[in-house]
Formats: structure tokens, sequence, C-alpha cells
């Protein structure tokens, strides 16, 4: 395997935030049956009622899987936690090639609605952890063959439809991708790659059940492993090349190659939800959707 890219992240180390559970665990997971390192930089240290997973159980279900795992208390607000975290996974593993900035806060309300405490949460966990996990991580990911950052945030469609139902978690989550933008310009000539993915449809997820919809909404959205497939082939593209993007899940693993997605589908024969912030210029590929 050449270092620019190939077709394995054996060996490589992932830094990947919010990983107890979830589309972050699903990426993991997905790196560590190559055999890759994942460090688990997430809140949940303890089991929570209405949350499966914490750091430890996650863990354990990446080395099940085949992959070496440090599970890392971080709370991405913390600059300290996050500069502890990055340096122990450095030691543990030898350094650091990808980094997954999947945490992230959620409130689908109103600007009247949304109390400032909730405002600055999804602004600091968002925007600022992105911001600060990246910053943070530079040095490290200097030093790696192929480094890769990458935002679960959405492409930058700057359309009024996506920001007056939910301002404060738009502004957030735009924010992430703003991350992107300015990162993938300000890292390109040290070749540190800097990419955003983004699902077409909502994600079972404990954010889906538990915020927007409930199990419903459950049967009518994919799988996170979508994501991890797709989040896989990135990592192995050459970061000199590979840089700047906005992906949206299915269309990315179209042009890969792949025409099966009904395998993603947590319940076949429902029609699937679209997700926010996918613009109407990215059309699913063919069949993606039946």
């Amino acid at each position: 395997m050449s270092h620019e890219g190939g077709m394995s992240l054996r060996g490589k180390t992932l830094f990947i935030t919010g990983a107890s559970r979830g589309i972050g665990l699903a990426i993991g997971l997905k790196a560590a049956r190559d055999g890759a390192n994942v460090a688990v930089a997430a809140k949940t240290t303890a089991p929570h009622p209405r949350l499966e997973g914490t750091i430890h159980t996650a863990a354990a279900a990446i080395e099940a899987a085949g992959g070496q795992a440090l599970a890392l208390a971080v709370d991405v607000r913390d600059e300290a936690q996050v500069e502890a975290a990055l340096t122990a996974t450095a030691a543990r593993f030898g350094g650091v090639d990808i980094v997954v900035n999947n945490a992230s806060a959620i409130a689908l309300t109103g600007t009247t609605a949304t109390d400032m405490k909730r405002f600055d949460l999804m602004h600091q966990i968002n925007a600022r952890g992105t911001y600060l996990v990246s910053k943070l991580a530079i040095p490290h990911l200097e030093r790696a063959a192929n480094p890769h950052i990458l935002m679960l945030s959405p492409p930058l469609d700057m359309q009024e439809r996506w920001f007056a139902p939910h301002l404060a978690y738009s502004m957030a989550k735009f924010g992430m991708s703003l991350c992107v933008l300015g990162l993938a310009g300000e890292l390109r000539g040290r070749g540190i790659a800097v990419n955003a993915l983004w699902p077409r449809t909502t994600i079972a997820t404990a954010a889906v059940r538990n915020l927007l919809g409930g199990d419903a909404l459950m049967r009518a959205s994919r799988t996170p492993e979508i994501l991890a497939d797709a989040a896989h082939r990135i990592f192995l593209k050459p970061a000199r090349d590979f840089t700047g993007r906005f992906l949206i899940d299915d269309t990315f693993l179209a042009k890969e190659g792949v025409t099966e997605f009904s395998s993603y589908r947590v319940t076949q024969g429902v029609p699937l939800a679209p997700d926010f912030f996918v613009p109407e210029s990215s059309p699913p590929p063919p069949h993606a959707l039946d």
C-alpha cells in the first residue's frame, strides 16, 4: 500500500469526536475492520437512560471488530481536554492520520423558543468544537502520510429555507461547513485534506429517535453504515488531491461505483425521509431511493 491513499486503513489512527454511538461509532467500526487504531473522543463515560453507548462500550466494540481503541473522555468545548486527548492518541499509536469532527448538538427550535444556553451549547460543540479539534490536530496531521479531516456537516447551500425553521442550529451546523471551506484552502499546501460528508436521508441514530421523529422516522431512515462506507472511501483518497469537497453520501458512493443502496435502509419498502440541508442541485443517483 502506498503512502498516498490505498485500499485499507490498516495501521492508520483515527481521532473521532462523538464516537460513543451512532455515526461516529459506525465510522470507527468500519476503520477497525481494516485494523485501524481509533481514539473514541466523547463525553459519555457512564450509561445514559436514553442514549446507548459510552466511550468504553465503543472502545470494546472497536477492538472486537479488529482495531485498537483508546477511550478518551473529551468535552470538545474544553481546549485542555482536546489537547490532552490528541497528545494521548499520538503517544499511544505513534501519530494521528485522520480526524472526524462528528460531535454535534441539535435543537430544532425557532428563535424566540431557543434559550441562549442552548444556542451557546450548539455553537460551542458544532462550530467552535470543530474549529478547536481541527486546529489542535494540525501539528499531528502534518506528520501523517495521507492526512484527512472530515466534518459531518452540510453543503454550504445558503437558502432561507434551511435557516428559517431553526436558525440557531443551522448557524452552528453551517459553522462546521465554514471550517471545511476555510481549512481546505488553508491546509491545501500542507497536503491535509478537509472535506464534509452529509446524508441525503435521515440516519437512524439516538438523536433521530429522541429529538426528531421517534420510531416512525427511524423506519424511514438509512443506517449509519452508509456514512461509514462513504467516510472510509474518503480516507483512502490521496489527501493532496481530494479536498474541499462537500459530499452527499449516496451521490459520492454512486460515483465510487456503488449501485446497491437498499441494504442501508432500516425498513425495506418505507419511503426514505429527506435530511435537512441537501441542495436541490444534488438529486439522488439513479435508483438510490427505490
